[in-house]
């Protein structure tokens, strides 16, 4: 079985230190396979904060695979942002904007849904869902296909929807008809899962609140996902997990799971 812990909105800059500390006791106990980093990685772009993030992240032991998010790009240092939006970030987290993996159980593809000259909002162009899509297609038998994004691909509540991936209608309807299960998920802070109807096949939105900064939502305390699938999941079910910060405790505690059913399980 391989185990992907999904992390999202440190916002290093605002990290809580007993968040950070149970954080990192929760990735030695369950010691996953891969390290997701959806976006929003520091508070303001600079050098100290991707530096105490990539320290952070380098302590927690696995193979990390990380994506910039709006935060992640310079927003007062205008010739920074015109000209090397993502300088800062390539220094600590390498030069490849959209990284892969790809193992015997798992395919996860990143996509850089910022954009220099938006503030909040993201963007999939037309070029990236196809790309994306042709990798899909081309999927292991047995790999659960997982795509990351920094926006939410789809929200369940209506205030919410302006905070929608610009392109996500389209890259629903291309990801899912490529044969994707998962698509991966930050920028607001709210954790759930969540089935999206009306596709070719079986697909689900999976969504991290912020896992370390003191930036969170009414009702949403600090909150990672832990992903399990394959192995001996022989009945083809997914599980994923939602580890909530306990203040009282100060540590993460399981408090969500949801089963899964991927379409190509049963192919």
């Amino acid at each position: 079985m391989s185990v992907l812990l999904q992390l999202s909105d440190s916002h290093f800059g605002t990290e809580q230190t007993p968040v950070v500390q149970a954080l990192e006791a929760l990735a030695q106990q369950q010691k996953p396979d891969l390290l997701v980093l959806s976006g929003d990685i520091t508070q303001r772009a600079t050098c100290r904060q991707f530096a105490a993030a990539r320290v952070f992240t380098e302590r927690l032991g696995a193979p990390l695979l990380a994506i910039p998010g709006n935060h992640d790009i310079p927003l007062f240092d205008l010739t920074q942002r015109l000209f090397h939006p993502y300088a800062r970030y390539c220094e600590a987290f390498g030069n490849v904007l959209e990284p892969t993996h790809s193992s015997r159980d798992l395919l996860v593809l990143c996509v850089n849904t910022t954009r220099w000259y938006r503030h909040k909002d993201g963007t999939v162009s037309s070029n990236q869902i196809e790309r994306v899509a042709s990798r899909l297609r081309a999927a292991q038998p047995g790999q659960l296909r997982v795509v990351v994004v920094h926006q939410p691909i789809a929200v369940l509540r209506s205030t919410e929807k302006h905070n929608l991936l610009r392109g996500h209608a389209e890259a629903q309807q291309s990801w899912a008809s490529a044969g994707c299960d998962v698509v991966m998920g930050g920028h607001i802070h709210l954790p759930y899962v969540m089935a999206l109807a009306g596709l070719a096949r079986p697909m689900w939105a999976v969504q991290a609140g912020t896992c370390t900064s003191s930036r969170v939502r009414a009702g949403a305390p600090n909150s990672v996902n832990v992903l399990r699938w394959g192995g001996d999941t022989a009945s083809g079910c997914c599980s994923i997990e939602q580890w909530d910060f306990s203040a009282a405790k100060q540590t993460f505690v399981c408090t969500v799971v949801t089963e899964i059913h991927p379409a190509h399980s049963s192919d």
